[in-house]
């Protein structure tokens, strides 16, 4: 019963993030609308990490699962992606490399505002 509870909740999330994509006018996928959501609940404390956890670790362990089917229909229409190979082959090796600097560059930075932050708290300036 606890699992279904869980996947309830993060059902109701992905629902509310469906509701969103329908009231504002913004080209933002409803799936992402509900990923910020789910976050802004676990940030503030609404949601409790404890209350989801299980489910979505399950769903994070049967993720490559669902990548399966697309990749093996990109084998039925290889003869029609031939000529666009070498840019679609380029373009995802030059993300990922962009992706992956942006992502070390930024985890580095707030790493060394947190630092700060815990020298600050260290040395007595700020009050807890």
């Amino acid at each position: 019963m606890k699992y279904v509870k869980q996947f309830m909740i993060i059902m109701g999330v992905c629902f509310l993030g469906e509701l969103l994509y329908s009231l504002l006018p913004f080209p933002v996928p409803a799936s992402i609308y509900g990923l910020l959501l789910l976050f802004l609940l676990l940030m503030t404390g609404l949601l409790k990490l404890e209350q989801i956890e299980e489910t979505a670790e399950f769903f994070l362990a049967v993720m490559p699962l669902l990548f399966l089917s697309p990749s093996v229909s990109l084998i039925t229409v290889m003869d029609k992606v031939k000529g666009a190979f070498l840019p679609i082959v380029g373009t995802i090796v030059l993300s990922t490399i962009v992706t992956t600097g942006v992502t070390g560059i930024v985890t580095q930075a707030v790493m060394k505002i947190f630092a700060k932050r815990k020298k600050s708290y260290d040395k007595g300036g700020m009050s807890q």
